[in-house]
Order: C-alpha cells, then sequence, then structure tokens
C-alpha cells in the first residue's frame, strides 16, 4: 500500500451477508489503559463538580473536512508502520489493529453486544498519524473518554452523539446570557435551515467552541451563614438594647406589642413579595437594587438602587453612633476628652474606621467577624431571659426601677404614656419612626445576593425565618421590661425605703426607668458586662452589615451606567470583586453622619429610604403579577399580588405618617432620579414587567378600540406610504409625518423583489427606527420581500394594520419614469390604485419637483448597501445572507442582493431613475458586479446622523417654515379629504404662515355668487380658516393647442393602431372616449399652472382610476402627469368618499 487510496465509504457489514472473516478484536487488558481510563474518569468527575454540572466540552476539536450530515466516510491515507489507529485493508479483508482506548463520553452508552464483532465505522478524514494523536491528547484532557473494553474497537458508538447532528440539545448552558463564562449558544436558525451551509475545514460549531477559562472562585454562602446570620445581626441591633425599653415606657406593653408587630407585618409582606422575585430567575449582584431594576425597569431601579445605597450608608452610622451612645457610658465623666457629645463622635469615627478596614480585608474576614458577633449576641439576649428570672441582685437596682416579675407593674405599663423627649412631644407614629430602623435588617441578606451560592432558595428561607426569630424576640423582651420594670424612678434608695420611689415625676427629676434611662435592659440582666458585650455586637454587626450592602448595591448601580460621572465606582478589586472605591464613599458618608448627632436625629431620617424600597418591591411583585407576563414564574408561592399591593399602601401610608416633609423630600428624590434614568435612555434591555405591562396596555388598547364604532368626528387619517427605505426618500416620510404627527397611524411600507435574509431584514429595520428616532417621527416599518411591487404593495393594502388600527390612506410616490419604464410597471402602479380602492382606502400621491430619492442624508455604510441591493438584478442573487457559518457569526456581512421593490419613484431605486432624480452624478455610474459587504454589525454600530449639509434645502423643503399659499382644488367631493389633508397640513408648525387658498368647480356660470356663498358657508360649518375662496366656471373650455401637443408628446410611445391587440397601449379609440375628460383635465392644467404657479403646495382631487376596460393605464398616468407637473410641489388625493368632515357637534 504505498500508494494513496481513494476516499472509501464503509457501513456497518451484516453478519449475515459477509463472506471475509474478521479477525478477533484483541482485549484490552493492558494496566496502563485501565489506569488512564480510571484517571479520565476521576477528571471528568472533577471537571463537573468545579462547574456545578455544566458540560465543559474540549477545549479544541479537531478539523473534519466533510460536512457533518453528508454520511459516514472514510479517507485511508498512506499507510506506514507506525499507524495504530487506522485498519489494514488486506485482500478485501478488513483487519483491526491493536489501538488505544477510544475517544468516548459520559454521555455515551455502552454498544450492544450484536455489534461487538463488526467493523467499526468513521465519518471523519484522517489525514495523517499527527492529527489522529492530537485528537487522542485532547480527549484526555477533556475527561470525556471511556475505557469499557465494548467501544474501545468502535469509533462510531465511541463518538458521542453531539459529532452526528448540528442541533444542540437541551442543556443549561444554551440558556446562559451571551456573556456568561460558561455559555454555548444553540445553533441559529439559519444555520441549520440554511442548506448550504456547511462546515469548513477548520471551523467549529458554537458547541464545539472552547470555553473560557473559569474565573478564580471566590467565596460563596449558604442561606444560614449569607442570610440567616446577617438578617439576625443586623435586626438585634442598637435599638434592641437602647430604645426597645424607651418604647415599652412611652407606648405601653400593649402598643408596643402592636408596635412591633405591625412592623413585623410590613417586612413579612415585603420579604414575601422579594421571595417572590428572588426565585423569579437567577439573582446576581446588587440585591435590592437587582430585583427592582429587572423587574420595574432601570428607571425605578436605578431611583430606588441609588436612594437605598445612601440609605444603608446612613444607617451605617446609625449603628455606630449606637455603639459610641453605648460605650459614652462605661466612661465617667472625668474621663471624657473633650465633652460627651464629642467623644461619642470620636468613638465613632474610630468605629468606623476599623470596619471599614475589615470590609477592605474581605468577605472572609468579614464573615468570621459576624459568626463571633452572633454568638455574643445570642449570649446577651438569654442574660436578659434570665436576668429578669432571677430578679434585682440589689437594693440599688430595685431603686433603679428594676422591681421583677410584678402584675401590678405590668398593669400599670400596659397602657400608653406618651411624654416629650428630648425636645419632641411624641406619639404612636414618632416612636414607630425612631423603632422601624430595627426591622431593616431584613434587606442584609440580599443585598449580597451575588455572594450567595443558591440566592434563589437562601433569600426566602433565611429572611423569613429571621423575621420570625426576631419578632419573637422582640416581643418577649419587650413584654419582660413592661413586666419588671417602673417607667420613672429616682434611684435613691432613700426613696425606695419610704416607697416614694416614682415621686420624682411630679418635678421631672427621675433618672432612671423605662422612659429615662438607656441601660434598662443592662439592668434587666444576670451578668451587665455582657450586654455591654451584645450591644456592641449588635451595632457593630448591623454597622458592618450596612458598610458591606452600601458599596455591593451602589457598585451594581454604578456597572449598569444608569448615571453620569459614576462608573468610576463600579470598579471591583481581589477575586471577590470587591468594592473599595465603594467601601471608602460609604466611609465619608459615615463620618458626615456621625457628626450630626444621636440616634433619635438619625433614625427618621432613613426609615423612609427603607420604607421607600421596601414599597417599591412590593409594588414590583404586584406589577408583575398584575402584567402577568410569560417570564413571570416564580418557584415561592406563598405570596398574594393584592397583598403584595397593600404592603406597598402600608409603606407608602407610614412614610407621611412618620413625617410628611421627609416623605415629600423622598418621593422628590425618587423622581428626580427615575427622570434622569427616562431622559438618558440607557442602553439596556432586562425584560422588565413595565415593558410587559405597555404590551398588555396596547393589546388591551387595540382590543378596546376594535369595540369602538367609528364615527367622523373621531376620523384620523391612517396613512400606509410606500417609502422603501424611509432614508432614501425623507421627503415623503416628513411629508407624511406632517399629517399624522404621532397622532394617527403611519406605516412606511417597503417591498424588495428578490428574498431577503432574516438578519438582513433585521438590520433594514433596526436602522430605520434609529434614523426615525433621529428625525423624531414616530412611524412603523414593515418591509416585505420575494414579491414584484404589485403583489407587495396589494400584502401590505390588505394585511397592514390590527382591527381598527389599520391604515385608511394609501400615499405614494408619482411614478417619474412611466414613460420610458416596462409597461408591465405601469399596469402594476395603477393595478395597486384599483386595489386600494376596492378595500375602500383613500389614495394620495405626492410629485416634488426634482423627485424624491436622495441618498445624501444616510450614512455612507448604509448608503452604499442600500445602493447594491436596489441596483442588483435578480440572477446576481446568489446565496443569502448566512450562507458561510463564520461570515454569519463574525462579519454578519449584508450580502443580500436585489433589486429596488416599488415600481414608484416611492420605492424604485433603478439607475435610470436615479439619473432622472438624483442630485448626485456619481449616481449614474455603474457599479461594480462585485461589491464589498457591509457589516451588518458595523451598521448596527454606527448609528451616527451623517446627513450632508447640500441636501437639507431639498430634503427638509416640507418641514421648515417657509412662505406661501396651500392651494386646494377641490373638484369633486371625495367625502372632503381633499380639504382636510391641507388643514391638517397648515396646523403644524412650518405650515402655520401659509394660508389655505380653495378653489371649487361652479355647476353654472350665472349662479357663481350663490354657489360661492354656499361654498363659504359650507367652510365655515366646517370650522376651516381660508384666506380666498374661488369659483372656477371655464373647466369645459377647450385647452390652448400648446397644452394639446404637450398630452399628444406624453402618449406618443404608447399610441397604437385600433387593430393592435396590444393591451397596454393607447388607440384612437381611447382617445374619442375619453376625449371631454382629457380636456377638461388639460384645462385643469392651464388653470393650475395660472392660478397656484407660486403656492408652497398643491393639493388637487385625483381624477378617479378607471379599469383597463374602460381607461387605459398609460392615458390614467398621462391625465395624472398633467395635473402633477402643473405646479412643482402637488398632492393628488382621492378620497373614499366616506364623510371625513362634519358640521355636527
Amino acid at each position: 500500500m504505498s500508494s494513496k487510496q481513494k476516499d472509501i465509504e464503509m457501513s456497518p457489514v451484516k453478519g449475515e451477508g459477509t463472506s471475509s472473516k474478521v479477525p478477533e478484536v484483541v482485549p484490552v487488558n493492558d494496566e496502563e489503559d485501565v489506569i488512564i481510563g480510571r484517571f479520565r474518569k476521576i477528571s471528568s468527575a472533577k471537571s463537573m463538580a468545579a462547574t456545578n454540572g455544566n458540560i465543559q466540552y474540549p477545549t479544541e476539536i479537531p478539523k473534519i473536512d466533510i460536512d457533518v450530515e453528508s454520511g459516514l466516510q472514510f479517507k485511508v491515507k498512506e499507510s506506514s508502520e507506525t499507524d495504530k489507529l487506522l485498519d489494514v485493508v488486506t485482500n478485501g479483508n478488513i483487519v483491526q489493529t491493536k489501538s488505544p482506548v477510544t475517544k468516548s463520553s459520559f454521555r455515551d452508552v455502552e454498544k450492544p453486544s450484536r455489534f461487538k464483532d463488526q467493523p467499526s465505522t468513521t465519518r471523519f478524514q484522517m489525514e495523517d498519524k499527527q492529527e489522529d494523536e492530537e485528537m487522542s491528547e485532547e480527549s484526555d484532557g477533556s475527561g470525556m473518554d471511556s475505557d469499557d473494553p465494548l467501544t474501545v474497537n468502535d469509533t462510531k458508538y465511541g463518538k458521542s452523539f453531539r459529532h452526528f447532528t448540528r442541533e444542540a440539545l437541551p442543556r443549561l448552558d444554551n440558556y446562559r446570557n451571551v456573556l456568561s463564562l460558561h455559555a454555548a449558544p444553540r445553533p441559529t436558525l439559519d444555520e441549520l435551515h440554511n442548506a448550504s451551509l456547511s462546515r469548513k475545514p477548520g471551523q467549529t460549531l458554537e458547541k464545539d467552541m472552547a470555553s473560557p477559562a473559569l474565573a478564580t472562585p471566590h467565596v460563596k454562602f449558604g442561606w444560614i451563614q449569607g442570610v440567616l446570620m446577617r438578617c439576625l445581626l443586623n435586626i438585634w441591633g442598637v435599638m434592641l438594647f437602647l430604645r426597645l425599653s424607651w418604647v415599652v415606657g412611652q407606648a405601653g406593653v400593649a402598643q408596643a406589642m402592636l408596635l412591633i408587630l405591625t412592623t413585623s407585618v410590613v417586612t413579612t409582606i415585603t420579604a414575601l413579595s422579594m421571595s417572590a422575585i428572588s426565585t423569579n430567575g437567577v439573582i446576581k449582584g446588587g440585591g435590592t437594587y437587582y430585583m427592582i431594576s429587572r423587574s420595574l425597569g432601570p428607571e425605578f431601579g436605578g431611583s430606588i438602587g441609588l436612594i437605598f445605597s445612601m440609605a444603608n450608608a446612613v444607617a451605617c452610622a446609625m449603628y455606630v453612633v449606637g455603639f459610641g451612645e453605648s460605650l459614652i457610658t462605661l466612661i465617667p465623666e472625668s474621663a471624657y476628652m473633650v465633652s460627651k457629645a464629642w467623644d461619642q463622635a470620636i468613638y465613632g469615627y474610630i468605629t468606623i474606621v476599623l470596619l471599614t478596614g475589615i470590609v477592605i480585608v474581605g468577605m472572609e474576614w468579614e464573615a468570621k467577624a459576624q459568626v463571633v458577633l452572633l454568638i455574643i449576641l445570642l449570649a446577651a439576649i438569654g442574660d436578659v431571659c434570665i436576668g429578669t428570672i432571677i430578679g434585682p441582685k440589689s437594693e440599688l437596682e430595685e431603686a433603679q426601677g428594676f422591681i421583677g416579675y410584678n402584675m401590678s407593674i405590668l398593669y400599670s405599663n400596659m397602657g400608653p404614656d406618651y411624654r416629650e423627649f428630648e425636645g419632641v412631644e411624641h406619639n404612636f407614629f414618632s416612636v414607630f419612626s425612631i423603632f422601624f430602623p430595627a426591622a431593616t435588617g431584613i434587606l442584609a441578606g440580599a443585598n449580597i445576593s451575588g455572594d450567595l451560592k443558591d440566592p434563589q432558595k437562601s433569600i426566602p428561607k433565611g429572611t423569613l425565618l429571621a423575621i420570625l426569630l426576631t419578632t419573637i424576640s422582640y416581643m418577649v423582651i419587650a413584654l419582660l421590661a413592661g413586666w419588671s420594670v417602673l417607667r420613672d424612678a429616682s434611684g435613691d434608695l432613700a426613696d425606695l425605703a419610704a416607697g416614694t420611689l416614682t415621686a420624682c415625676r411630679v418635678n421631672n427629676t427621675c433618672k432612671y426607668g423605662l422612659h429615662h434611662s438607656n441601660d434598662v435592659i443592662r439592668l434587666m440582666s444576670g451578668f451587665g458586662p455582657l450586654i455591654y458585650g451584645g450591644c456592641f455586637a449588635a451595632a457593630l454587626s448591623s454597622a458592618l452589615a450596612s458598610l458591606v450592602s452600601a458599596p455591593k448595591v451602589f457598585q451594581a448601580l454604578c456597572q449598569d451606567k444608569l448615571y453620569p460621572y459614576l462608573e468610576f465606582f463600579a470598579k471591583g478589586y481581589g477575586s471577590n470583586n470587591e468594592p473599595v472605591r465603594g467601601y471608602v464613599l460609604t466611609f465619608i458618608i459615615a463620618i458626615a453622619i456621625i457628626s450630626i448627632g444621636g440616634l433619635n436625629q438619625i433614625a427618621p431620617l432613613i426609615s423612609n429610604f427603607f420604607l421607600a424600597a421596601y414599597a417599591l418591591i412590593n409594588f414590583s411583585t404586584f406589577h408583575a403579577s398584575l402584567a402577568k407576563p410569560v417570564g413571570w414564574r416564580p418557584t415561592f408561592k406563598l405570596y398574594n399580588m393584592w397583598l403584595s399591593l397593600l404592603g406597598a399602601a402600608v409603606c407608602v401610608g407610614i412614610m407621611f405618617v412618620v413625617s410628611w416633609l421627609t416623605a415629600l423630600v423622598t418621593i422628590a428624590a425618587l423622581l428626580a432620579l427615575y427622570l434622569l434614568v427616562s431622559y438618558r435612555k440607557p442602553d439596556v434591555n432586562w425584560g422588565s414587567t413595565t415593558q410587559a405591562q405597555s404590551y398588555k396596555t396596547a393589546l388591551s388598547g387595540v382590543h378596546t378600540l376594535n369595540r369602538v364604532t367609528e364615527h367622523v368626528k373621531n376620523y384620523r387619517p391612517q396613512i400606509l406610504v410606500l417609502t422603501g427605505f424611509p432614508g432614501e426618500r425623507p421627503i415623503l416620510t416628513d411629508f407624511t409625518y406632517l399629517l399624522t404627527k404621532g397622532l394617527s397611524l403611519m406605516l412606511c411600507g417597503h417591498i424588495v423583489q428578490s428574498q431577503m435574509s432574516h438578519r438582513t431584514r433585521e438590520a433594514l429595520t433596526n436602522r430605520a427606527y434609529f434614523w426615525f428616532s433621529k428625525r423624531k417621527i414616530k412611524s412603523f416599518y414593515t418591509v416585505v420581500d420575494d414579491v414584484n411591487f404589485k403583489d407587495g404593495a396589494s400584502a401590505l393594502i390588505q394585511a397592514s394594520g390590527l382591527g381598527k388600527l389599520k391604515p385608511n390612506i394609501l400615499m405614494m410616490g408619482f411614478k417619474e419614469n412611466w414613460q420610458t419604464c416596462d409597461r408591465q410597471e405601469i399596469v402594476d402602479y395603477v393595478e395597486v390604485m384599483h386595489k386600494a380602492l376596492d378595500v375602500h382606502m383613500a389614495l394620495a400621491v405626492l410629485r416634488v419637483e426634482g423627485g424624491q430619492y436622495t441618498s445624501e442624508a444616510l450614512d455612507d455604510d448604509l448608503q452604499a448597501y442600500l445602493q447594491d441591493m436596489n441596483t442588483k438584478d435578480l440572477s446576481a442573487f446568489s446565496r443569502s445572507m448566512g450562507d458561510s457559518y463564520k461570515g454569519s457569526k463574525s462579519t454578519e456581512s449584508l450580502n443580500t442582493h436585489s433589486r429596488g421593490s416599488s415600481m414608484s419613484d416611492v420605492s424604485l431605486g433603478s439607475p435610470d431613475l436615479r439619473r432622472v432624480v438624483s442630485p448626485d452624478p456619481a449616481a449614474n455610474k455603474e457599479k461594480p458586479a462585485q461589491k464589498e459587504s457591509k457589516s451588518l454589525g458595523e451598521l448596527l454600530r454606527r448609528g451616527r446622523s451623517a446627513r450632508r449639509a447640500s441636501s437639507f434645502t431639498s430634503v427638509e423643503q416640507f418641514t421648515r417654515r417657509q412662505s406661501g399659499t396651500v392651494d386646494v382644488w377641490w373638484l369633486y367631493d371625495d367625502g372632503g379629504l381633499t380639504l382636510l389633508l391641507p388643514y391638517i397640513l397648515s396646523t403644524r408648525r412650518a405650515w402655520s404662515s401659509c394660508p389655505l387658498r380653495v378653489f371649487t368647480l361652479a355647476n353654472k356660470n350665472t349662479e357663481l355668487e350663490i354657489e360661492e356663498r354656499n361654498m363659504a358657508s359650507l367652510l365655515s360649518k366646517f370650522r376651516i380658516d381660508y384666506s380666498a375662496l374661488k369659483m372656477i366656471a371655464d373647466v369645459t373650455k377647450k385647452p390652448k393647442d400648446s397644452t394639446l401637443a404637450y398630452f399628444d408628446k406624453l402618449i406618443a410611445p404608447f399610441r397604437t393602431p385600433d387593430d393592435n391587440n396590444d393591451n397596454m397601449g393607447i388607440t384612437d379609440a381611447d382617445l374619442l372616449a375619453a376625449r371631454e375628460r382629457t380636456h377638461r383635465h388639460l384645462r385643469l392644467r392651464e388653470l393650475i399652472a395660472a392660478q397656484s404657479a407660486g403656492a408652497r403646495l398643491v393639493c388637487v382631487t385625483q381624477p378617479m382610476p378607471r379599469r383597463r376596460a374602460v381607461v387605459p393605464p398609460p392615458l390614467y398616468l398621462a391625465w395624472l402627469t398633467a395635473l402633477a407637473t402643473a405646479a412643482d410641489r402637488v398632492l393628488l388625493v382621492r378620497g373614499n368618499h366616506a364623510a371625513v368632515l362634519t358640521f355636527y357637534s
């Protein structure tokens, strides 16, 4: 076998039909092979474990030189002594050589025993030994091999199923975000549907492409350490040790219980709503901001994210102030450095510096610190319960108000006793505002959602359990305080002995008791120093949680680039992507807030911020349930949309009850931030429920509109305009928009005769809407392909719109080249008018001197692509875009070759037409047959408005303010559309200085004055302002000879003898039958030229098109030409003879 063999196509050999004897398979019992096989299994298991069970495909795939679906082929190369993988063909018998373990996959199944003695087949063309060895080495590292003896010698069954099809199996990686490291996009529809797509040498399918290297793993927390512990530590804050006893003194035991339950109801409803959101998809970093922004959109999410970050920064300062308050009580006044207030601030500064250092070091240290603090906090709470059972340990404690369990004390403390404290007269809601920040810790776990192993399970479980435990603990401690401590106590042992312990209330000299002392919880404890430790732990843990939450949320907000100048804080450091810059900013804010003052000044400030966040979380769940998008499928079912709405309303109500001024400031800040994001229109699409609700509202509106009976007073011109690509005919597009102006439907139709790929269609649609947005035009764009002009226009006329929201006017450009084009195009052009009238649509044809086609206002890349598409004939349409996998995915080339679709100036891009109307002489040059492909990705990225100054004079002649008149030649009563459209035009700013002049035909010359008065009365009743009214009496007069000669020249190319069978010509019989109408139209041409030569626009009632049996299409176009060329800018209008004007109210 010294010469190269030809390709041999091999298939499994049937056992019955073969006479050749297949040698026995050499068993694989080599010890080294077994060890390698075991090692591969272990590496495969490790690989899956490292990626959470996600399939990791080989980093490289050997080149395949044949189509993967073209069948099983085998290319035999030159044999050599070193060949170990190929079978030896000898005298027609296939002899298998001993080979190492073949490549397999953990998805492979064992080969059935009935095949084990049959020869193997493969569909790869093996070029040389080196390639085979590389394949073996690659499989070694992929963990996808098998040492199963049944698959050792059969490569067909040794290959995994993905090697035999382009289709992707349903896998998690196929549904990941395209930016995900594990993302494995499925083949596109074009790759599977287009038969010409083939796998080229050196090319790999997407699912075979190498996965990028995994990021360095970082710390992830479970539901206990990540959510439950954090929520407990944050809720059990300084309020538990410093303010709960004061709350009981002010509100009494009963109202304190009500206050705690009210807080718990709000937080529980919010937690249920948050659980529903967090289980409706993967939650990433950003916590509350991420959930709200992805649910309600960037406007709500951005505004609440910024305020929530600020609230957490302020809360961090509040907890540090609480720590300073508890610490200052241990220091005698003689040891103050400056004063009590300044010393408290100094200790706060030192504390915030140490806490910031801990979080900057890393989340691991912060988590370890949280565990220690939780143990101390639990011990302190247990100490309080044990201390109340033990009772007072000395008479001094009794003198300070701690009596122990006493029913009379409980009875006296049951009701409220609101008093003035620190200059403020308190009530239930003021006390509530001070206590409510104690419940803000429910978001501590959600705020670090990016650091959780499984946020979907951790957030609901940990948050709800934390609310239950803390609510019980708060209520128990409040009950114990009200049961064992007096509201007022002097602290004097003599008063205790005399039984006048509470007499100090009369002269306001009490220093102890629930009302006066922040040290009541320590007094109730069995071991006082442990309470200080618990207070310190509560303050520090809450401060630590807030210090972590604020930068994490703020970093996620900055990474989304919703606000300007904040991207600086988006950068993270280290393996955990720590927001160090955010930590520094939070530190600065905390330092500023610590300098303000005590807890009672700071607490109401952040209560409104947190209440606003809670309200939006609840509203997000309600809104998602109301909009009912298909993607709203939370796995957490214990929520109710109306309960969420109630929770949102309660939160807003509490905001105003606590402090209406602060609530207004909060809402104003939210509104300002919302408007800022709305104005900037960030380029994000998160599938928010706001989008879903927009669709639902629009659909409901269309259904409602469909049930509304039409009335002439509510008539709106809904226009289907055949513009082609709107940017190529900006004059026609702008003029149509002047009539609709966003108040009625405008639909730009584009007809392409050749087939267009999906990617090309999407590119044109995106650029069309981009062009609309740049010119501030509210319009829709639709393109139909693979049809001629007549069929495409017919499809648009019949299928456009939805219910009552469908076009009632067909707007076209005048066909300038009707004398030189193919005669079938003339017939098609007129047939489109017939089709519109058949479905009772009105007609409008616009002609502008110089034509309407221009590419001057387009970007160079889009202009080149459109010219390429318009100039290629159908024979050049060799392949649709996307034939090449590489081209379709990397360059996304716009290689669709087609030519202009419309047979009118509206959408025809033929070279002949451009020679007539194009202001650019270069447009007449012949384009080369082969053009460089334009990248669709480049088209979409280069979204700039590159209109040249030279095009403004012609392109914007309708949109700029100019002088002149609008002359209306209302010749026949078509329902009033000929009069209505110019009136609508006159209401626009650019046309407000152009008065209407009305010209109409008189019935009799002897009744001109009467008819003029009648017409004036009609216009007055229609409430249409006009500057002049003139009756035309001599329209039946014979036109001038020069006009007749002009008309004869128009129709000369179409004159045919009467006995000619040409159905597209004009015979003498046709001219004779239409002689009077022809003279009337020519006379109108003379009158318009004489009366309206200087008008800015002339609107004329369009002659009714007749079928071929009555008026030949060329003759009808000659009539239109005679009228349309009488002035520089002419609009021909023919209504559908249904009234569009009324004088009834």
